[in-house]
């Protein structure tokens, strides 16, 4: 979840389409969108799970240096911090903090335009690493749609 620069939420879609997807060296993740600044700053709070082959990609409308946080977090995550390119730019793995008192920042450390959540120790499994560039499957609303703010 993130601390000051993310906050958006699922885009809407027909029951009956499927989620988009985020590729990063040939493993797939389904994704909700957060995309406005209250789905962005709400994120991941309070889920119990997280399934591994699911995640959320946080959308921003242009780069900005970003600070994540596991605010009300119940479940460890990774992060990747990607690039407008898409290109993967910093990666960590997130672990629970006591509910309400989190206070670990991780920053993108350079301008980033998109943040994907997932369930901790995925991204390591694939084997994803600074460089490594995101495919986004083509149902994926572009960034242009994201709201500004935080």
């Amino acid at each position: 979840m993130m601390l000051a620069a993310a906050c958006s939420g699922c885009g809407e879609s027909k029951p009956s389409d499927p989620p988009p997807r985020v590729t990063i060296h040939g493993r797939t993740w389904r994704v909700e969108l957060a995309t406005t600044a209250n789905a962005r700053y709400k994120g991941l709070s309070d889920r119990k799970k997280l399934s591994p082959d699911a995640g959320m990609l946080f959308v921003y409308p242009s780069p900005q240096v970003m600070e994540f946080c596991m605010r009300q977090c119940l479940v460890p995550l990774d992060i990747a911090f990607l690039g407008a390119d898409r290109r993967v730019l910093k990666t960590y793995t997130m672990p629970v903090e006591p509910y309400g008192f989190e206070k670990e920042a991780y920053s993108s450390e350079l301008p980033a335009q998109y943040a994907l959540e997932v369930a901790a120790g995925e991204l390591a499994k694939a084997g994803v690493k600074p460089g490594d560039m995101a495919e986004f499957s083509a149902d994926m609303p572009p960034a242009a749609k994201a709201e500004p703010g935080p």
